[in-house]
């Protein structure tokens, strides 16, 4: 196991009705600004129960953070908090709209002359408005980590930055406010999940037990609940479980001491940016085809992968693993997603500047730096 450091201070309030607890959990005197996407908040009763148990506090809104939050947008929210003296910010929505706060908190305290240098330049965050969350759409694991992914419309970029000042100081998580979900963000959200998990599962062994055996219950949990959800989307066990799983994928649990990818959702952001998919769309392209290119630096958590979550034990090495790619990709597709970028309607020669875009940032993906622009188009290319 690697060396690491664990530190997850983000307070969960998880269950129906807990919204109400809101007003305990935000300092009395705070200025708030009330961050959220479209009308769903206002469809689903999220708006009314967080205007009721802050009807004596001061609270602006700010509406609009698209799915893959826009740095316009953020930056119009940015001018809010420095008129209004805004000192606390909640967000109330899925990943994009936490993902979108996350930023106007930190791009609101930056000093420089430029706040995408925070996305492009990995430039520091010494100080962030407090946030705090109110999850709507199970996925991204926003509501309990550092980081946030921001697009830029303008220039066609997606780009992710981390910092420990972005932490959510709470986030309460009703699995009713997942109810009234179309099924196609439920489906995207339990892909989102599962791809965090493989992210963090699917690179080399480094004798983790404990972690690998974690990131497995998460994937079959995923698996279990994912299509009984498509099913019974009001059942609230079975959002419960989803909303739970997804929050663990990603909160640091399962990274800890040991190597991480991350190369499908690198590209996975490009397709977003470049073409519209979703990203759960986006990932269920890529995953599968980053495991078929790097099957052979994989071979064993493939093998382990086939083995503990598909049940494969029998046949030569190739053969186990293409099984258990083939099944991912079954239960992308079970659960509504396509798995080819010609689905998609996307030519080849356009998405392959991805690659160029990797080789002139200087960008090496996967967990041994091994991916570069020669392996992103083979990628690409069995994508199709």
């Amino acid at each position: 196991m690697q060396n690491f450091i664990f530190h997850n201070p983000v307070k969960v309030v998880f269950g129906k009705g807990e919204i109400s607890k809101i007003a305990e959990l935000i300092p009395e005197q705070a200025n708030i600004l009330l961050t959220f996407g479209g009308s769903s908040i206002k469809k689903n009763g999220v708006y009314d129960q967080v205007k009721a148990a802050l009807k004596n506090r001061k609270v602006t809104d700010f509406g609009g953070i698209e799915p893959n939050p826009d740095y316009a947008t953020c930056m119009k929210a940015v001018k809010i908090i420095r008129e209004e003296k805004i000192d606390f910010i909640l967000a109330a929505g899925g990943g994009s709209v936490i993902d979108g706060s996350k930023f106007i908190a930190a791009a609101a305290c930056f000093e420089g002359a430029d706040p995408w240098d925070i996305l492009s330049k990995g430039a520091a965050i010494k100080k962030a408005v407090p946030i705090g969350a109110i999850l709507t759409l199970s996925g991204t694991g926003s509501e309990m980590n550092s980081f946030a992914v921001i697009s830029k419309r303008e220039t066609g970029e997606k780009l992710a930055f981390g910092s420990p000042e972005v932490f959510p100081k709470f986030s309460i998580l009703d699995p009713e406010t997942t109810f009234s979900l179309p099924a196609n963000q439920t489906s995207n959200g339990v892909v989102d999940a599962f791809v965090h998990v493989l992210e963090q599962y699917m690179t080399y062994d480094v004798n983790a037990p404990l972690q690998d055996r974690q990131a497995e219950a998460i994937l079959l949990t995923l698996m279990e609940e994912g299509k009984k959800v498509l099913e019974t989307p009001n059942d609230y066990n079975v959002r419960a479980n989803i909303m739970w799983c997804a929050t663990q994928a990603l909160n640091g649990n399962i990274s800890a001491g040991v190597p991480q990818d991350w190369a499908s959702h690198s590209i996975g952001h490009e397709l977003t940016a470049r073409f519209g998919l979703a990203h759960g769309e986006s990932l269920a392209v890529i995953a599968p085809a980053v495991m078929r290119n790097q099957k052979e630096n994989k071979k064993d958590k493939l093998l382990k992968y086939a083995s503990r979550i598909w049940g494969i034990t029998e046949g030569s090495q190739d053969s186990i693993i293409e099984q258990a790619i083939y099944l991912t990709e079954k239960f992308f597709r079970e659960m509504g997603l396509k798995s080819k970028l010609s689905e998609y309607g996307i030519e080849i020669e356009k998405a392959l500047v991805i690659a160029d875009d990797f080789e002139a940032r200087g960008w090496k993906l996967g967990e041994r730096g091994k991916i570069g622009k020669n392996e992103v188009i083979e990628i690409l290319k069995s994508a199709l």
